[in-house]
């Protein structure tokens, strides 16, 4: 039961985000889900920094939380093992790196917390792109194609969005970054509630020396 609990954070982590990204955006006036990107959400000095920052300090609980499911489910099985230590560490950067790092307001100059922000991201997409590639040798050839995908779409419409950076630094328009942000950052998380939904499947078989096959 335990276990279950745990995985079935990694649904409730993804779903939690939507709704943190869903109610700081109309609590900050003006805000466009359209043209702005989530980051704006929790900017140095933005209306919606303090319910997004509680908000999102629950869902990478949840995730740290998810991590110790996957590693508890793994049994024997050293590469989800390893996806389990990867989701952990990805949860406990942004609890302890993450309220640290956020970015300043749209226009502002960025300055070391710019840095920051940017160096924490590329550190969070790292663990989570690391854990799915591992992910996708531990299951079936199904998981595998649809790992593979989620991931070279994720990278396509990562750098899309990146590429608007130099202008919102510069406080300029940026039309559909939000958008474009969105579809990149909620499809790579619905890959979280697929992989728990998987080891939740599974009926578990405890071995000889107390894990669980994993067919």
């Amino acid at each position: 039961m335990t276990r279950k609990v745990l995985l079935a954070s990694g649904i409730a982590a993804p779903l939690l985000y939507a709704v943190a990204d869903l109610v700081a955006g109309m609590q900050s006036s003006g805000y466009s889900f359209r043209d702005q990107t989530i980051s704006e959400l929790g900017a140095i000095g933005a209306p919606s920094r303090l319910i997004f920052s509680v908000l999102l300090t629950a869902v990478y609980a949840l995730m740290t939380a998810f991590g110790v499911g996957v590693w508890k489910a793994a049994g024997t099985n050293s590469r989800l093992e390893a996806v389990g230590a990867l989701l952990v560490g990805l949860g406990l950067l942004a609890l302890t790196a993450g309220p640290f790092a956020a970015m300043r307001p749209r226009g502002a100059p960025q300055g070391f917390a710019g840095m920051l922000h940017l160096l924490e991201g590329m550190v969070a997409m790292l663990l989570v792109f690391s854990a799915m590639a591992i992910a996708a040798t531990a299951f079936g050839w199904r998981f595998g194609v649809y790992t593979v995908t989620t991931i070279a779409l994720a990278l396509v419409l990562d750098g899309w969005a990146a590429s608007e950076a130099p202008a919102i630094a510069r406080g300029l328009a940026t039309p559909w970054v939000g958008v474009k942000e969105r579809v990149f950052w909620y499809g790579y998380q619905s890959w979280f509630i697929v992989l728990a939904l998987v080891l939740l499947r599974r009926a578990p078989k405890l071995t000889s020396r107390g894990g669980v096959a994993m067919r």
